[in-house]
């Protein structure tokens, strides 16, 4: 009877131990003022809330995506996010009053979610699209990576402590899925890498089923062709880790 208690005891307390590595977070909605000349901008995204350096380097990151997105005037100095929908506004406005009968609505939107986290890194996604004309928007999706133990963001390379030797992993993998031959230039089947040379993507994050790794349209591709998706499994990548980051599964 003492073992099932102290077995009940100690599932009680990993448990506790599991629900307190984790952040708080709450779900942050902005919408830009309604009218006849004014652009449809919606933003949802992940917002944390402890009051740790993790947590605000969080914010921060997320912040500093949408506002590089939005910011359409070079001249303002604009640092916030409600900074960002007014210039994306006053450029939109500025428009219409040149181009009245010609200018279409613009529109902008921001969905984040968290897509991994354990006791030492945490992975967001953040999906964005915008129109601002033309024959089409634009979509793209972007990984974000954080350290939470140091509280800094991790730029791709410092996931790895054999960066190259995870590169040449992935294009093999790459190879396959796309049926790219092994002897032929990586852009043989009409791939755009540039100098003809395979490189990672510029987002790499963390999954529960492994490193996934998004290239977004027009980045080795055609608009056409959509963004090109590669998931590549713990048990597979772990050698390219650092031992910090290593996972281990089932």
């Amino acid at each position: 009877m003492r073992k099932i208690v102290l077995l009940i005891f100690l599932l009680v307390l990993n448990l506790c131990c599991e629900t307190e590595s984790k952040l708080t977070f709450e779900n942050l909605q902005l919408e830009n003022e309604k009218c006849d000349a004014c652009p449809e901008i919606k933003i949802e995204i992940p917002h944390a809330l402890d009051e740790t350096r993790i947590a605000e380097t969080i914010n921060i990151a997320l912040k500093e995506e949408i506002v590089n997105a939005l910011k359409f005037e070079d001249s303002l100095d604009v640092n916030t996010i409600d900074g960002a929908m007014k210039s994306f506004t006053n450029s939109y406005q500025e428009l219409r009053r040149k181009f009245n009968d010609e200018t279409v609505g613009w529109e902008a939107e921001f969905n984040g979610e968290i897509i991994f986290e354990n006791d030492r890194l945490i992975s967001i996604l953040l999906n964005s699209y915008s129109f601002t004309g033309g024959a089409h928007g634009y979509g793209a999706t972007t990984l974000l990576n954080f350290d939470k133990q140091k509280g800094l963001e991790l730029e791709n390379h410092e996931l790895f402590h054999d960066f190259e030797g995870f590169i040449a992993f992935t294009e093999n993998n790459f190879r396959i899925k796309q049926n790219v031959p092994t002897e032929t230039n990586i852009n043989s089947t009409g791939f755009m890498f540039t100098n003809d040379t395979f490189q990672l993507p510029e987002n790499i994050g963390f999954t529960e089923n492994g490193i996934q790794l998004i290239y977004n349209q027009y980045e080795i591709a055609s608009y056409a062709d959509g963004p090109i998706e590669l998931v590549l499994p713990f048990n597979e990548v772990n050698s390219f880790l650092k031992e910090g980051y290593v996972l281990i599964t089932d």
